[in-house]
């Protein structure tokens, strides 16, 4: 409704072409810098979702950024192309462009926070790795945090099992999996399954300067695989807060802001992330220092 005018929505947004891919920046100030800039990527296999479709969603944690005391928090939510439409690298690719455009919306690329859910988290752990290989046009430009929700850490695992309250089905997710991929041989590359690098050198190369945050249900079809990656990323040396919610199912900070009744509970798992990013990412006083 806010997208089509039926509805004001209550922080401007504007649609953003990157070259090869849109995206969605909403902004309190669009004219200001932004002081800390969260780049999302939404989740759906590959295969379905949009950023339009995450707008309640992205506008809730903009608004609790600003009442944790960030003046201007921007969102750059990257709007990637969908399988059966377009395959790996094409994704990685767009991601890539998006980012680009956020380090443009800031002086100092350690106030921003990469981000996503599920398939979208597994396309910033891949960009993560990409921007440790690229120098042009990226040479010092490491993001300051990553906050993820429910990655797909390993797109094709074993270890991703059905239990009896998430809502994912492993054998679906492996057909998604195999469908991004495109030829089986490319599921072993950690450009398109993160989780397939067991180098821990290679992920703290990889990392944000502050590190990661990981937010995920006790219930997830993907846990045994997100808690392997947990373990290897602290053993590399790489700072990693968890918030792990008890008999909660995947996504959940997505799943009950969209399905919860009251504001409390609609509100939780943003105000998680909230928390992350406030640790990793200071609030800087009128001088520029942290506050």
């Amino acid at each position: 409704m806010i997208r089509h005018g039926y509805r004001q929505s209550p922080i401007p947004w504007s649609e953003i072409d990157f070259g090869n891919a849109r995206g969605i920046r909403i902004s309190p100030f669009p004219d200001e810098e932004a002081d800390v800039l969260i780049y999302y990527a939404h989740g759906g296999g590959f295969s379905m979702g949009s950023a339009y479709f995450y707008l309640e969603f992205l506008l809730a944690w903009v608004t609790l950024l600003q009442d944790a005391g960030y003046r201007n928090p921007t969102v750059l939510s990257l709007e990637y192309s969908l399988v059966p439409d377009a395959s790996y690298p094409v994704q990685i690719e767009q991601a890539q462009s998006g980012y680009v455009y956020a380090c443009s919306l800031v002086r100092d690329s350690s106030r921003i926070c990469v981000g996503g859910d599920s398939a979208g988290a597994t396309l910033i752990l891949s960009l993560l790795f990409s921007l440790a290989r690229l120098t042009k046009n990226l040479e010092g430009q490491k993001p300051g945090f990553a906050a993820l929700i429910s990655p797909w850490v390993t797109l094709s695992s074993p270890k991703n099992r059905n239990t009896p309250s998430d809502y994912l089905n492993s054998d679906s997710l492996h057909l998604y999996g195999r469908q991004y991929a495109g030829p089986e041989q490319r599921l072993s590359d950690p450009l398109v399954s993160p989780g397939m690098c067991k180098d821990g050198k290679r992920w703290a190369e990889a990392a944000p300067t502050a590190g990661f945050g990981m937010i995920f249900g006790s219930e997830e079809v993907l846990g045994p695989e997100l808690r392997d990656l947990i373990a290897l990323l602290r053993d590399a040396g790489c700072a990693v807060s968890v918030r792990e919610e008890p008999g909660a199912v995947h996504a959940w900070p997505v799943v009950t802001l969209f399905l919860s009744d009251t504001q409390n509970e609609r509100q939780k798992g943003v105000k998680d992330l909230v928390k992350m990013i406030k640790q990793a990412i200071p609030i800087q006083n009128t001088n520029g220092g942290a506050v």
